[in-house]
C-alpha cells in the first residue's frame, strides 16, 4: 500500500508548470526541448530507485551499462560545475551528451555564481535531461572549501532558493536539491527544516534528496564524511511528516535492493543508492526492475550485458580525440560487475595486463583476452535470488522522530523582501 502512495505522491508533484525558456536558446534547441517535454519524464516510472551522482564514477560509460541492466532506475550524471559547462561551450558533447537509452537521467550541477548557473542551465537544455539537480551536499575540500559550494550552500538557504529559481526559470524540466541533514554544528532537525522550508517557499523546488548524515567541513575526507557522521534516518522520516506537500528521496547507508524496499515500506517516496550500485553493480541493479518496480525480470545474463556494452564501447572508443575515451575509462565501470564471484580477482589482474597490451585495441578483443578466467556458470546465469539486507535498518525509526517543526515565517518574509 505504501508503495502505491509513493507513486501517487510522485505523480501529483512531478509535473511542474512550464516556464518561458531563455532567449539564448536556438530554435533547434527549443524544438528538442519541446519534443522532450511532451515525451518527457511523465512517460517514465517514478524515481523509487535512483543511482547517486558520484564524481568520476557515474559517467556516461557507467550509465550505459547501468541502463542495460535496469530499464527503470533513475540515473544521475557526475556533478558538473556550472563554470565547466559555461567555459567548455565548444566541447559540450564531451560533458553533456548521452545516448537516448539513458533516460530517465538527471543532470547534477554545482556552483555559487547565479549568472553561471543560469548559463549552464541554458546550455544543458539542448541535451534533454529529465531533471536538473543542484548539489548542496558534497563535503570535499575542493568543492565545499575552496569552491564554496556543495554542502556549504546549506548555510545559505537564501542563495540556494535564488539558484533554484534561476535554474527553474531557464528550463522546463523539474528541479531538485540534493543536500545533507546539516553542516558541522548546524545539525539540529529544526535547522534542517529551516533550510527545506525556505528553499521550497522561495523557489519552485518540490523535490529534495536527503543524505541522512551531516557534512563535516573540518578537513576530513569525503570517505570519512560517509563513515564518521552518524546516519539519522529519523530526520528524513520526520520531513515526510512535516512537509507533506514536498517529495523526499532518502540517501545514505542503503546497500542493497532489499534495504531499498524496507525504506519504501516505511513510507519513503524514493531511495537513492550510491556505492553499492557501483561496487556491486550486477547484484544491485539487476534486481531493481523486478523487486522495486514489479516488472518481469529481463532474464539477462552477465554475458549478454557485456555483449551489448561491447557494441557501445567499440563505437565510442577514442571518439573524443587524444585517445579519449580510452580502454581503461570504458572498462572502469565494470570493476564491480563480478563482485564476490569466482574469478573476480584474477579477472582484474588480467584486465590490468590487457590495458598495457598494445595488441588489444577494441573492447571486443579486451573481453576475449580477459573473460576466459570467469566461469561460464557466472557469465551465463541470470541474476541470483535477491540478497537479504539488514532487518533492523529502519526498525525503530518512528519512535525516534524529533518533535514536529514549527515554521518560522518571519524569517522567510525577510528573505522574500531582500
Amino acid at each position: 500500500m505504501r508503495r502505491l502512495s509513493a507513486l501517487d505522491l510522485f505523480s501529483n508533484n512531478s509535473i511542474k508548470s512550464r516556464r518561458t525558456l531563455s532567449v539564448c536558446a536556438t530554435k533547434h534547441q527549443l524544438h528538442n526541448i519541446k519534443t522532450h517535454i511532451e515525451m518527457g519524464a511523465e512517460q517514465y516510472r517514478p524515481p523509487l530507485f535512483s543511482v547517486a551522482p558520484m564524481m568520476e564514477w557515474t559517467d556516461k560509460h557507467y550509465r550505459t551499462v547501468a541502463r542495460i541492466i535496469s530499464k527503470h532506475a533513475w540515473l544521475y550524471t557526475e556533478m558538473l560545475a556550472a563554470e565547466t559547462i559555461v567555459y567548455q561551450q565548444g566541447n559540450l558533447d564531451r560533458f553533456l551528451a548521452f545516448p537516448s537509452e539513458q533516460h530517465p537521467i538527471v543532470l547534477q550541477i554545482g556552483g555559487n555564481n547565479l549568472d553561471n548557473i543560469a548559463k549552464a542551465t541554458q546550455l544543458a537544455n539542448a541535451y534533454g535531461f529529465d531533471e536538473i539537480n543542484l548539489n548542496c551536499g558534497c563535503p570535499s575540500a575542493k568543492v565545499a572549501g575552496h569552491g564554496c559550494f556543495g554542502a556549504r550552500l546549506m548555510l545559505d538557504p537564501k542563495f540556494v532558493s535564488e539558484a533554484m529559481s534561476v535554474i527553474a526559470a531557464n528550463t522546463d524540466v523539474p528541479v531538485s536539491v540534493k543536500c545533507r541533514i546539516g553542516v558541522d554544528d548546524h545539525d539540529s532537525y529544526n535547522e534542517l527544516c529551516d533550510f527545506i522550508y525556505k528553499v521550497s517557499s522561495l523557489s519552485p523546488t518540490k523535490h529534495f534528496i536527503i543524505h541522512s548524515r551531516k557534512a563535516m567541513l573540518n578537513g576530513i575526507s569525503p570517505a570519512d564524511n560517509r563513515r564518521i557522521p552518524p546516519l539519522k534516518y529519523e530526520y528524513y522520516y520526520a520531513l515526510l511528516r512535516d512537509f507533506p506537500d514536498l517529495r523526499f528521496t532518502i540517501n545514505g547507508g542503503i546497500d542493497c535492493v532489499d534495504e531499498v524496499n524496507a525504506a519504501l515500506r516505511e513510507g519513503a517516496h524514493g531511495v537513492m543508492v550510491g556505492r553499492a550500485a557501483y561496487n556491486n553493480l550486477w547484484n544491485t541493479l539487476a534486481h531493481v526492475d523486478s523487486a522495486v518496480y514489479g516488472e518481469p525480470s529481463s532474464g539477462l545474463t552477465r554475458r549478454q550485458v557485456l555483449e551489448q556494452y561491447q557494441v557501445y564501447g567499440d563505437a565510442v572508443l577514442g571518439t573524443y580525440g587524444n585517445n579519449r575515451p580510452n580502454m581503461r575509462e570504458l572498462i572502469r565501470p565494470l570493476s564491480g560487475f563480478f563482485y564476490a564471484e569466482p574469478g573476480n580477482s584474477l579477472w582484474k589482474r588480467k584486465a590490468d595486463a590487457a590495458f598495457l597490451n598494445k595488441n588489444i585495441t577494441t573492447v571486443k578483443s579486451f573481453f576475449e583476452e580477459t573473460l576466459v578466467v570467469i566461469p561460464d556458470a557466472v557469465l551465463d546465469s541470470p541474476v541470483a535470488e535477491l540478497p537479504s539486507g539488514r532487518k533492523d535498518l529502519f526498525a525503530n525509526v518512528r519512535g525516534l522522530l524529533p518533535p514536529p517543526y514549527e515554521t518560522r515565517t518571519e524569517e522567510v518574509v525577510v528573505y522574500a523582501q531582500s
